[in-house]
């Protein structure tokens, strides 16, 4: 696209104006697509954390941390576990899938 900025600046066009006008509109459907996708791999980073003792502190409610105090009756009340383990698949699958249709609808041209 660099032919197309370089016309844009022989027009006149610089600064804030050839970046909210051209650069901008250009970056902001793929900066969009990609925050959707890493939002799924920022769900497990947290509730891996959150297992391992390292995330939110205990008046905070977080998956991982509830997966690790299900873990200690993991075979009399197994549900403990599995609800916030589900809920986390639940929503990294929602993210790729947002993802994927923003990427179908904001960048028509990718294959």
């Amino acid at each position: 696209h660099s032919d197309y900025l370089a016309a844009a600046e022989m027009m006149g066009i610089r600064g804030r104006r050839l970046l909210a006008g051209h650069i901008l509109p250009l970056c902001l459907p793929s900066a969009i697509v990609r925050l959707a996708l890493d939002l799924a791999g920022i769900i497990l980073a947290a509730a891996g954390l959150g297992f391992l003792g390292l995330g939110a502190r205990p008046p905070m409610a977080e998956w991982g941390a509830m997966i690790a105090d299900g873990m200690q009756v993991i075979f009399d009340q197994w549900w403990i576990a599995a609800a916030p383990g589900a809920i986390i698949l639940i929503a990294s699958l929602a993210f790729n899938l947002l993802g994927d249709g923003l990427r179908d609808v904001l960048e028509p041209q990718h294959d």
